[in-house]
């Protein structure tokens, strides 16, 4: 069975930082091209940052300089560090893994999904 389970959110002050996880099973993570997306109440899946089976990242521009994708394949493991965190950044945070979605922000590329983490920024 192939399974993403997201966990490290929480509550937290606006300047803060978090650490979000994803760990993956039934799957062969290596070979997947794994991204964060985040969704706000009343608001579209927003792709936030993506990393490919070699490593390399992006992030969007919303986050570019704030947020940091990297993976541990020995560990099965996505993670997503999150820095100077706004109210903005106030979301569901998801994981996803796709074979064929290198760098691809639209949600619809991507076959598996975890069922999210909560992160709530006050100000």
């Amino acid at each position: 069975q192939v399974q993403l389970v997201e966990s490290g959110g929480g509550s937290v002050q606006a300047g803060e930082s978090l650490t979000l996880s994803c760990t993956a099973s039934g799957l062969i993570f290596s070979s997947y091209h794994l991204v964060w997306f985040r969704q706000a109440p009343g608001k579209e899946r927003e792709g936030v940052a993506t990393i490919d089976r070699d490593g390399t990242a992006t992030s969007a521009d919303a986050v570019k300089g704030r947020f940091t994708i990297s993976r541990d394949n020995a560990k099965n493991t996505l993670y997503l560090h999150l820095d100077s965190l706004k109210p903005e950044d106030t979301a569901m945070y998801y994981c996803a893994a796709g074979l064929y979605c290198r760098h691809n922000l639209a949600p619809a590329c991507y076959t598996t999904w975890g069922q999210g983490t909560q992160l709530t920024v006050s100000s």
